[in-house]
């Protein structure tokens, strides 16, 4: 309780002096007096109230208010803003995780994916553009009629007659000409038998040929006519430096020469090295053998024998001589080397003999049998004495199987491999004998005789 001193008066907060509780303002230092400081009379008589004490109970009143709001008469509760403690901030936190997790969840799927698309254009895209430009090719044809225009007027259409008749025809070129003479190259098969042989140049102009030199095997023959009847000399190209795809075209005379001459027909070089079987049927004889030509898809039909195969240059690069014709085949023909021609044609127009290697046997194939189901090579029947295979140490019965590490499977890739060599050269034969393989040293000599 307080009692009535404690009513009656107050004291200054400057000066500590008793004042009395209506005055406003202390009469002894001036200082105002507030009205919400509370009088420290006690019964002790205390003079002095210590300014820092009050403002310390000020604080805590208004801690008081703040925790216990008390309402005052024609006054509303104190709104005092809420203190912020640890379980609020929580509560905050917590209802931002909800947004806080999508968008970090977000933001790792984006990387992940712009670096897996990394990798992919690194390794797969970019390869892939680089492959592409690789295989990247500009065709830009116009067309092959220069390259003819260079080629076709040296082109002639070859007659064979016998008894002064019309037996077969077939096609040529002039490779080369002199001061006196033009030469033109053609199949050895064209004018087989014949006991006269015509030319017929692109004016239409018929001329009397003589034959210079045939060769059955090789399948070359040349032919002679007056240097001043020659209109155009092909220009010869190379075989070894065409690649398979280029293209090559074919000029001749198919079917019937009256109608048919100087056709023109085109494709691409097919294969090259290719080795072919040729079989030839002379009066009742008949042979085989092996011949390493170009393989090209340009058309070629009976006529065309003889006539030039060329590059896109319009450069000879073989000589067309036989196509394989067959209800279930299309488009494979095949021309003889310009290089091995022209080897042939310079002995032929050199006056040099074509002599090849002998060795002085008969054979025949040696055929698979009950026996011997697997069966290659070639058997020897009989073996000329004194010749160099007796020399060498073949005898009847040996079944050769290779030539100098080349195996054989037949009389035909036997004698293929070894008219590559010339006479004088030693080479090696490989045969069997008594189940037993031996290698044979033999060198080679030379005779009328094929084998």
């Amino acid at each position: 309780m307080i009692n009535n001193e404690e009513k009656s008066s107050k004291y200054c907060t400057k000066c500590g002096k008793e004042i009395e509780i209506d005055t406003k303002f202390c009469p002894y230092c001036g200082q105002m007096v507030p009205e919400e400081i509370e009088k420290k009379a006690n019964k002790r008589g205390r003079k002095k109230v210590i300014k820092e004490d009050i403002v310390e109970e000020k604080k805590e009143e208004l801690i008081k208010e703040v925790e216990h709001p008390v309402k005052q008469e024609n006054q509303e509760i104190s709104s005092i803003p809420p203190v912020f403690t640890t379980p609020e901030k929580k509560s905050n936190f917590e209802s931002k995780k909800k947004y806080i997790y999508p968008i970090i969840a977000t933001v790792v799927t984006f990387i992940l994916c712009l670096g897996a698309f990394g990798l992919f254009y690194n390794y797969y895209l970019k390869n892939l553009v680089i492959e592409t430009t690789k295989r990247e090719v500009t065709v830009t044809d116009t067309g092959i009629a220069e390259a003819v225009s260079k080629v076709y007027d040296s082109v002639v259409v070859v007659e064979s007659y016998v008894r002064d008749q019309l037996y077969a025809t077939g096609t040529g070129f002039v490779y080369k000409k002199d001061d006196n003479t033009g030469y033109i190259l053609t199949n050895s098969h064209v004018i087989e038998s014949a006991d006269e042989v015509r030319v017929v140049f692109t004016n239409n102009e018929r001329e009397k040929v003589e034959i210079v030199g045939s060769d059955s095997y090789s399948d070359i023959a040349v032919l002679a006519v007056d240097a001043d009847k020659v209109i155009s000399v092909a220009e010869l190209g190379s075989s070894e430096d065409t690649q398979v795809g280029d293209t090559a075209f074919a000029v001749g005379a198919p079917l019937d020469s009256e109608t048919y001459a100087w056709t023109v027909t085109r494709g691409i070089v097919s294969g090259k090295n290719r080795t072919v079987s040729v079989e030839t049927t002379n009066g009742f004889q008949s042979s085989s053998y092996i011949m390493e030509v170009l393989q090209t898809d340009a058309a070629i039909n009976n006529g065309n024998s003889g006539g030039p195969l060329c590059n896109s240059n319009g450069e000879v690069i073989g000589i067309t001589n036989m196509k394989l014709a067959s209800s279930t085949i299309e488009g494979m023909g095949f021309a003889i080397p310009i290089e091995t021609a022209i080897s042939y044609a310079d002995k032929f127009v050199n006056g040099e003999n074509i002599s090849r290697p002998y060795l002085g046997i008969t054979i025949m194939n040696n055929t698979p049998s009950y026996r011997d189901p697997d069966a290659t090579g070639v058997y020897v029947e009989s073996v000329e004495e004194g010749s160099p295979a007796d020399e060498g140490g073949l005898k009847e019965g040996d079944i050769i199987v290779a030539v100098n590490g080349k195996e054989v499977e037949d009389k035909d890739y036997f004698q293929y491999e070894l008219y590559k060599y010339d006479i004088g050269d030693e080479i090696t034969i490989t045969v069997q004998r008594d189940n037993n393989t031996r290698e044979l040293k033999v060198t080679l000599g030379s005779s009328n005789t094929t084998t």
